[in-house]
């Protein structure tokens, strides 16, 4: 009996429990939704009076219509006997940001998020980095039988991303799932990139037609020797007839090295213009002449003559020209651009490096309004500032607020402290603003080296797995061997390739991006807009 009465309290438990457990996590969800609920109306504050609730909430414009129809369905549905009172508020407060994004644009602006969130109004960098990011991805990475490679993983995330979001996956899967219409941009421009690279796996591709070099013996011989005959530029792309030849690594270091300070001058010039969009917004004019016009000055100056320089000597046919030496000299020994007293007997050194009439004399101009800029950037804005202060300190006048407006409205703290203008701060931040600068147009440039050296680094490494793996087991002609060898081959090329170097270039333009080019612009101390969402409320409590 006492048997008995035990079996059936468990089994009345386990009733009990069960049906319990039916309906627990709808229970749940409800105790989650009802605490949100009275948290969320615990931050109104009341009327003691009327007896009425007092809410201020951020909402979006496009959103003001669809709040006004909820908030009339409530009252309707309720059967409320007051109805709710809903109206726009001026506001001192900084806005949040909000941006619309989409599934394809919501993972660059997470990259960009990731660094900082925009103030409000602030010029938003997504728009340029969802073609930058994978383009420069590319770069490095470019390979055209990599590319396609990636390009089937990336539409399998995508053509499946239904029932992959519907169940938990491991947080690397996760990452690669949230990121796949970037996966998906970065695959299409590494083909792209593939192509010009003339690249499948390390070999290379003739698709465009047969090279443009005649009798040249790639044993012997190479491309630029005086055995072969030079036909012409190529259809697209380098020319294969480089693959394999003695001068392959100089040829391709030499062009990629141009091509990485080109692509990286390139983009910090548009950081610098993206800035101007601040200040027109702002309408901060003293920034627009003391910060943004020398800004352009100097790293054009410098880097820019270095771009026009390398474009000129490749559509200059037969140029020797030594850019290095160039750059060196136009400081070390101005208006001397062909080295005047390096050669024997005051010859001149290097007259191979005089690339135009008059090339001297504009390199000294050249360095003389790239010295004068700096100054123009550590003094005025401080002095001009100061001036204004104490003029409306004097009460001579009125400055106009817009110019010393941040880019969310707020006033500048080093312009209008609590204890009034402080010049000495004003100054060391202006100052650490300009070295940063100046230091930083040299050591950004050098740092899109990253795109020669990591495309180099994936190419040899391929052409490694290529020629001392795969071809080495062909080579044995023993079947069992070639499958080693193969299944070698493709263990490497999708373990040390395919995921190692994809996360290395892809770190390596998150860098470029983040330091490089938003530095130039983009403050990043904002705050998001953060709606209230039962969606968000679950899923961080499950989580």
């Amino acid at each position: 009996e006492l048997q008995s009465t035990l079996d059936a309290s468990t089994q009345h438990r386990d009733d009990v429990l069960r049906k319990v457990g039916d309906s627990l996590e709808d229970w749940i969800q409800i105790v989650l939704r009802e605490k949100a609920i009275y948290h969320t109306m615990s931050m109104c504050s009341v009327d003691v009076t009327r007896k009425v609730l007092v809410a201020q909430a951020w909402i979006p414009d496009y959103a003001l219509s669809s709040v006004q129809t909820a908030l009339t369905d409530a009252n309707h549905s309720s059967l409320a006997s007051v109805g709710t009172i809903f109206q726009q508020i001026e506001t001192k407060e900084s806005p949040p940001t909000h941006f619309q994004t989409n599934k394809v644009t919501s993972v660059f602006q997470g990259i960009v998020d990731a660094y900082g969130i925009g103030r409000y109004r602030e010029v938003n960098p997504t728009v340029f980095t969802i073609v930058t990011f994978p383009f420069l991805f590319a770069v490095m990475f470019g390979d055209f039988g990599h590319g396609v490679l990636m390009l089937l993983a990336a539409t399998y995330l995508v053509r499946n991303e239904k029932k992959l979001g519907e169940k938990p996956l491991q947080e690397i899967m996760q990452m690669m799932f949230d990121g796949r219409y970037c996966i998906l941009l970065m695959s299409m421009f590494s083909i792209y990139t593939g192509l010009l690279y003339n690249e499948c796996f390390s070999v290379p591709m003739n698709w465009f037609g047969t090279s443009k070099w005649t009798g040249c013996d790639a044993k012997n011989t190479s491309a630029g020797d005086q055995e072969c005959v030079y036909g012409g530029v190529y259809a697209a792309g380098v020319d294969p007839i480089w693959h394999g030849s003695k001068t392959e690594l100089p040829f391709l270091n030499s062009l990629k090295m141009k091509m990485s300070i080109i692509m990286g001058v390139t983009q910090m010039m548009l950081g610098i213009f993206m800035s101007l969009l601040n200040f027109l917004y702002t309408r901060d004019f003293l920034s627009i002449v003391c910060e943004f016009i020398p800004q352009v000055i100097f790293l054009g100056s410098l880097f820019g003559y270095l771009v026009i320089l390398m474009i000129m000597k490749w559509t200059t046919p037969g140029s020797t020209a030594d850019l290095y030496h160039v750059m060196i000299y136009m400081f070390l020994s101005p208006g001397n651009a062909d080295c005047a007293g390096e050669g024997a007997n005051g010859a001149a050194g290097c007259p191979e490096n005089v690339m135009f009439w008059g090339q001297g004399g504009f390199q000294v101009f050249l360095v003389l309004i790239a010295l004068a800029s700096v100054p123009v950037m550590l003094f005025p804005k401080p002095l001009i500032l100061k001036w204004r202060w104490e003029a409306r300190q004097r009460g001579e006048g009125y400055t106009p607020l817009d110019d010393t407006l941040n880019v969310d409205g707020s006033l500048d703290d080093h312009v209008h402290g609590e204890d009034g203008f402080d010049f000495s701060e004003t100054l060391v931040h202006q100052m650490i603003h300009t070295i940063e600068f100046v230091l930083g147009a040299v050591s950004n440039t050098a740092s899109y080296l990253r795109l020669w050296a990591l495309s180099l680094a994936h190419a040899q490494l391929s052409a490694v797995f290529w020629d001392r793996v795969f071809m080495a087991s062909v080579a044995t002609q023993n079947p069992a061997a070639m499958v080693v060898g193969f299944a070698v081959w493709a263990v490497a090329t999708v373990g040390v390739l395919m995921l190692m170097e994809s996360l290395s270039a892809f770190l390596h333009a998150l860098r470029l991006h983040w330091v490089e080019y938003q530095n130039k612009f983009y403050r990043g101390d904002g705050y998001k807009f953060a709606p209230f969402s039962f969606a968000q409320v679950l899923s961080e409590e499950f989580e």
